[in-house]
C-alpha cells in the first residue's frame, strides 16, 4: 500500500572489474564489526589487508573472551545481549559469509516490556507492514487508547511520519529527545511503556540525546521497517558462533589479523604511503587506511598523529579541510556509562519467562535476559546444575553513580520484584562490567558528525558513530559504515562496489511536508 520495502542504497557499476587491477595494501585499525566488514569486502576483491585490534579477541563491543567459573566451567563472557533486527540487511549479508542460511540466529517470539505495577506491553503477533504494526501496537496497548493517540501533538506526530535526512535534522537536532517526547503529548504511562524504553535503548540519556536522532531511529525500527518489530538472537557465544568462523573466512582471503596490537602513530613514509607504528613496535605501510576504532581510540590516534587527515597535496581551494576534520574528531564524545551484570543462580527461573524483556520505570534496570533460553553454552550449564544464567543491563547510568554495590543492589531489587522466584536463589558466580565507550548523539551535534570519507582520499572512517547516507543504527551502522569505507577504496581504484541495502530513506509523509527540500537532482537516496 505504501510501497515500503528493502531498497538498494547504492548502484554498483556492473561493468566495473570485480578485483583490484594491481596489488593494494590496506590497513584496518579496529577488529570490530565495522573494521572486519571493511576487511572482508576488500580482501575478497584482492586487496592485501591487515587488521590491528588492541583487544586479544575480535568483535569489538560485540566481542567475547574466555573466562572460567568458580566451579571450573569454562565459558565465554560478553559485554551483553545484542538484538539482530531483521532490517539489518548489510550486517546480515556480511554474516552470510560464515553461514549462508544464518542458522546461528534464533527468532524470539516476543520481547515484552515490563513496567511498574505489573504493566506489560508485548510485540508478539504484530503485523509486519510498516505503520500498521505501530497502529496495531497502540490499538491493543493497555497503557493508551486510540483516542489518546489522536490527541498527540500534530507537529511532533507528523515529524515521526515525515522523517527526512535533511529537514528532520535541521528542525529537531538542537532539541533533546526528552523535550520532544514531552511535546508529543502521550499519556505518561504510555510514554513510559512505549517511548521511554525505546529511547533508552541507544545508551544515551533522553536529556542528552538529539531528538532528530531519535526520529531517525524511530523511522528505522518502526515506520519504514518492513521486517517486523521482533528480532533474532545468536544461539551461542559471539566468539564461537561469529568471530572464530569469520576469522577463518578472512584468513582464507589472506587477511592478517593482529589481535592484542594497537595503532599508536601514523605518518607518511618516504614513498608517500601511510606508515603506522603499532604498540608492539611493528611498522606497517599501506596504500589506504581505514580507522574503525572506538571514539576514544580514534581521538587518541589522531592526537598522536599530526599528519592524519592531511592528503599528500592538499587542495589549494580548501586548505583548511584537514584542520576542520581534526576538529570534528575532537568534538566527538561518548555517552553515559552502562552496566552489565551476569549472574549464575543455583535454581531455575519460573517456566514461561521470556528470553529477553525490556523494562522501564523500575530503577536502573533496562532489560533482563535469561541466557539458558537462547545460548547453547548457558543452556548446557543450566541443564547440568538446575540453575539459571541471568543478565541485567543498566543503560545511561546517572552521572556520579559509580558505586558498584549500589548499582547491584538496585538491579537485584528490580529482578526480585519482577521475578520473585529469584529471591531465594544463591549466586554461584557473577561478572560485573561497567563501561563508557558508546557514542553520544547530543543535541546540536549533527553538523559535527564524522562521515566515512575524509579530506585525505586514502583515509576512511567506520563505526557506529559515523554518519551514513541512509538510515542505520547500532550494529547495522557499524557494518554499513565498514562496507561504505571499503566501497570508497573500491571506487577510488575503479573496482565495482559492494551492494548496500536499507529501509526507505524518508517517511511516508516526507514528500508532502518537505516538498521544497526534495527538488534536487540526486534523487531520493542522497542526503549528503
Amino acid at each position: 500500500m505504501l510501497g515500503i520495502s528493502r531498497r538498494p542504497a547504492n548502484k554498483p557499476d556492473k561493468r566495473a572489474p570485480h578485483r583490484f587491477p594491481r596489488p593494494l595494501d590496506v590497513l584496518v585499525v579496529g577488529g570490530g564489526i565495522a573494521g572486519l566488514s571493511a576487511a572482508t569486502v576488500l580482501a575478497e576483491r584482492g586487496a592485501r589487508v591487515t587488521v590491528l585490534e588492541p583487544e586479544t579477541y575480535l568483535g569489538g563491543r560485540a566481542g567475547a573472551w574466555p573466562d572460567t567459573l568458580a566451579d571450573g566451567t569454562p565459558f565465554e563472557m560478553e559485554r551483553g545481549f545484542h538484538a539482530f533486527f531483521r532490517q539489518y540487511y548489510n550486517l546480515r549479508a556480511w554474516l552470510r559469509r560464515i553461514d549462508p542460511e544464518l542458522d546461528f540466529l534464533r527468532p524470539v517470539a516476543d520481547y515484552p516490556l515490563l513496567g511498574p505495577d505489573g504493566q506489560r506491553e508485548s510485540f508478539a503477533g504484530l503485523p509486519r507492514l510498516p505503520i500498521w504494526n505501530l497502529v496495531s501496537l497502540i490499538r491493543r496497548s493497555k497503557s493508551m487508547t486510540l483516542r489518546d493517540a489522536l490527541r498527540v501533538d500534530d507537529t511532533c506526530g507528523r515529524a515521526i511520519m515525515a522523517y527526512d535526512p535533511r529537514a528532520t535534522y535541521a528542525q529537531f537536532d538542537r532539541l533533546d529527545a526528552h523535550s520532544f517526547l514531552d511535546r508529543l503529548g502521550f499519556p505518561p504511562r504510555a510514554r513510559q511503556m512505549l517511548f521511554d524504553v525505546f529511547a533508552h535503548s541507544f545508551f544515551n540519556p533522553e536529556q542528552e540525546f538529539s531528538a532528530a536522532e531519535l526520529l531517525m531511529m524511530f523511522h528505522f525500527y518502526f515506520i519504514a521497517n518492513p521486517e517486523g518489530i521482533v528480532f533474532d538472537l545468536v544461539d551461542g557465544p559471539f566468539s564461537t558462533k561469529l568471530w572464530h568462523p569469520m576469522a577463518a573466512v578472512l584468513e582464507r582471503h589472506g587477511v592478517r589479523l593482529r589481535t592484542g596490537e594497537a595503532a599508536v602513530h601514523v605518518d607518511r613514509g618516504p614513498d608517500g604511503r601511510h606508515r603506522l607504528t603499532s604498540s608492539r613496535g611493528q611498522v606497517y605501510s599501506a596504500d589506504a587506511l581505514i580507522l574503525a576504532a572506538s571514539v576514544p581510540g580514534l581521538q587518541r590516534l589522531v592526537d598522536d598523529s599530526p599528519a592524519l587527515g592531511h592528503p599528500l597535496a592538499e587542495a589549494p581551494e580548501d586548505p583548511g579541510a584537514a584542520h576542520c576534520w581534526r576538529e570534528q574528531v575532537v568534538a566527538q564524545s561518548v555517552t553515559a556509562r552502562f552496566a552489565v551484570w551476569r549472574l549464575w543462580l543455583d535454581r531455575a527461573c519460573a517456566p514461561g519467562r521470556a528470553a529477553f524483556v525490556g523494562t522501564t520505570g523500575l530503577g536502573l534496570v533496562d532489560n533482563i535476559s535469561l541466557y539458558e533460553l537462547f545460548e547453547d553454552e548457558s543452556r548446557e550449564w543450566a541443564a547440568r546444575t538446575g540453575g539459571s544464567v541471568v543478565e541485567l543491563h543498566a543503560y545511561a547510568l546517572p552521572d556520579g553513580l559509580d558505586d558498584e554495590a549500589a548499582i547491584k543492589a538496585d538491579l537485584l531489587r528490580a529482578l526480585h520484584d519482577l521475578y520473585p522466584e529469584t529471591r531465594a536463589a544463591r549466586h554461584l558466580d557473577e561478572r560485573f562490567l561497567l563501561r563508557q565507550d558508546c557514542p553520544a548523539f547530543r543535541p546540536g551535534s549533527h553538523p559535527m558528525r564524522l562521515r566515512v570519507d575524509t579530506p585525505d582520499p586514502t583515509l576512511y572512517l567506520a563505526g557506529d558513530f559515523v554518519h551514513t547516507p541512509f538510515p542505520t543504527a547500532l550494529m547495522e551502522r557499524a557494518a554499513s559504515s565498514g562496507i561504505l569505507a571499503a566501497n570508497h577504496v573500491l571506487h577510488h581504484h575503479g573496482v565495482a562496489e559492494e551492494l548496500l541495502c536499507s529501509v526507505p530513506p524518508r517517511g511516508p509523509l516526507a514528500r508532502l511536508i518537505h516538498r521544497k527540500a526534495h527538488h534536487d537532482a540526486h534523487g531520493e537516496g542522497d542526503d549528503d
